[in-house]
């Protein structure tokens, strides 16, 4: 099997984990509020519903929902769950199943990948329309826009300079996908190792400076995304930009012989 069925199949057992973990997060921080309403009796599920709950979380954490699959599809794969559940054999010998099921499955990841790209092309129209509306938001030749939130001081930084900033990044749905602020550390980074939004983006604002950037998709990922950021995705990021650093000079002092 291809890369794209052995990452499926990967995720499916990442979700299982994940499952185990986050019922173990929620149950924790139920656990202070029980405390202290001590009276009040748990709510009790029974062992089908528990069941049901982990098959509705593994669906929902591999993005089933968003393959389109019709009725009849659904019911097969169900079919396959259960005969894994009841330890049987693979329906198909694996080694003469395998192309045809990676074909399978990257012809659906192709068509699930456009869907996302178009729907997201789709919301940053709308939502670049409206922010016409906002006299603070300047909106650049290429189609980046960028909002000054606060003012900085001294010279801009150079595309060859190194940055030190805060920042982040969330989806037009406000979904964060990244966060130096939730790392709890600044990020060093130079103004050429980054997306083009960045580069160009910075560049409009100074140290001790804090800009918003609206961030289009060519300027950003484009059609390939990231983990946790769609394809065809704009980005929004604030941006506090903390110190500029320029890089190193040369050595001009002779080598030794």
């Amino acid at each position: 099997m291809n890369n794209s069925t052995k990452a499926l199949i990967l995720s499916l057992v990442a979700v299982s984990t994940a499952a185990a973990q986050d019922s173990k997060a929620a149950a924790a921080q139920a656990s202070a509020p029980a405390a202290a309403a001590a009276s009040a009796p748990a709510p009790a599920f029974t062992q089908s519903q528990l069941l049901e709950e982990f098959g509705w979380y593994v669906g929902k954490r591999t993005g089933l929902a968003e393959w389109g699959f019709t009725p009849s599809e659904a019911e097969a794969i169900a079919k396959g769950v259960l005969a894994a559940i009841n330890a049987k054999e693979s329906p198909y010998e694996i080694q003469k199943v395998g192309p045809s099921m990676d074909a399978f499955i990257q012809k659906r990841q192709t068509a699930l990948l456009q869907t996302m790209k178009e729907r997201n092309l789709s919301e940053a129209a709308a939502y670049f329309a409206k922010l016409k509306a906002n006299p603070n938001v300047v909106e650049l030749p290429d189609g980046l826009r960028y909002e000054i939130l606060k003012a900085g001081g001294g010279p801009a930084p150079k595309p060859t300079d190194t940055v030190r900033v805060n920042y982040t990044g969330t989806l037009l749905n406000g979904t964060v996908f990244d966060s130096s602020l939730q790392r709890g550390e600044p990020m060093n980074i130079g103004l050429d190792k980054v997306i083009a939004g960045w580069t160009e983006g910075l560049q409009k604002t100074s140290k001790g400076g804090k800009i918003r950037l609206y961030v289009p998709p060519h300027l950003g990922y484009g059609d390939e995304g990231r983990p946790g950021i769609p394809p065809g995705s704009t980005l929004i990021f604030e941006v506090d930009l903390l110190d500029i650093n320029p890089p190193a000079a040369a050595s001009t002092a002779t080598p030794p012989k």
